[in-house]
């Protein structure tokens, strides 16, 4: 299978070495914001074709999929173009989206009859599966998920120090990560939903404070601090408080309220998240992920932002 991935940011290296551990994967073109990034990308991973145009990549014979890790202001239209063309397409967030633009790819993935996946890593984490697992057998009651997103933030750089051309927003990002785990872990897309943010900063544009809170309505709530202020440890950190036990779970990590350490299957997030994207399109199936199951992630995005304009 050949697959176009675009973006040659943070997360596009990290999908390019999840693909090269999957037999019958050819990275054939990347997409890139600069010529000489795109080069010095490519020549690094051993690619053969790169372009600043997105259309040019997925032009490339034989291409059936793209990944797209661009900036998030671009996902709409590039998600648009691809599935346009017949290609199968997973996409980071969408961050910048309000939940008429999902709606949007949605219907234009099932136009194509096209495999659509969105990025939500944390639904192929190995401690975030054993919860969900734990809850579907009925071996762990969740009262109270508690979320806690910590960065330092004065610029605007990636993970990797690297400058980025868009600005990495709290809520459409972040929060939506978490939200979406909320709905997925438990099986609810009902929820009440509450939230506030702080000033915004004066370069980036954006609030570096926000919370988040919902209530099920099959009864467990969710808390959510999320902070670009935050000095220390920087990260996801996730707290399931249950009947029978409290979780804890920072990254591939899973321990209980006496530091006890899970044994899980050591499989990487994204690992697991590429194979299925290509499992399911060599198996003509919707991928776990898949835009249409995320819709109503958008939709409680959507609500907790009027929340906050309020």
């Amino acid at each position: 299978m050949k697959i176009c991935v675009a973006g040659t940011g943070a997360m596009g290296a990290t999908h390019v070495k999840a693909l090269k551990k999957i037999d019958g994967i050819e990275i054939v073109s990347v997409a890139s914001r600069t010529e000489e990034g795109g080069k010095t990308f490519a020549a690094e991973h051993g690619i053969p074709f790169h372009s600043t145009s997105l259309e040019a990549c997925v032009d490339r014979p034989g291409v059936e999929a793209v990944i797209l890790t661009t900036p998030s202001e671009q996902h709409p239209e590039q998600t648009l173009l691809a599935l346009g063309k017949g290609k199968h397409v997973q996409v980071e967030i969408p961050m910048s989206l309000n939940l008429a633009d999902a709606e949007k790819m949605l219907a234009a993935a099932k136009r194509a009859g096209k495999v659509c996946m969105v990025t939500h890593t944390r639904r192929f984490s190995s401690p975030h599966r054993e919860i969900r697992r734990r809850i579907q057998e009925g071996s762990f009651h969740l009262h109270h998920m508690v979320v806690e997103t910590y960065f330092f933030r004065r610029t605007n750089l990636n993970m990797h120090g690297q400058p980025r051309s868009w600005v990495d927003s709290l809520l459409w990002h972040h929060a939506c990560h978490s939200v979406d785990l909320a709905y997925w872990v438990t099986g609810d897309p009902n929820w009440d939903v509450w939230g506030q943010k702080g000033p915004d900063h004066r370069e980036l544009g954006i609030p570096m404070d926000i919370t988040v809170a919902m209530k099920s309505r099959k009864g467990p709530l969710f808390t959510m601090a999320m902070s670009f202020n935050n000095k220390g440890p920087f990260g996801g950190f996730y707290r399931y408080i249950g009947e029978e036990e409290t979780y804890k779970v920072f990254r591939d990590t899973m321990t209980d309220s006496e530091g006890k350490e899970a044994q899980l299957d050591g499989v990487l997030a994204f690992d697991r998240q590429d194979m299925e994207f290509v499992s399911a399109i060599r198996e003509g199936r919707q991928p776990e992920s898949s835009a249409e199951s995320c819709v109503p992630t958008m939709a409680l995005l959507d609500r907790i932002e009027k929340a906050m304009t309020r």
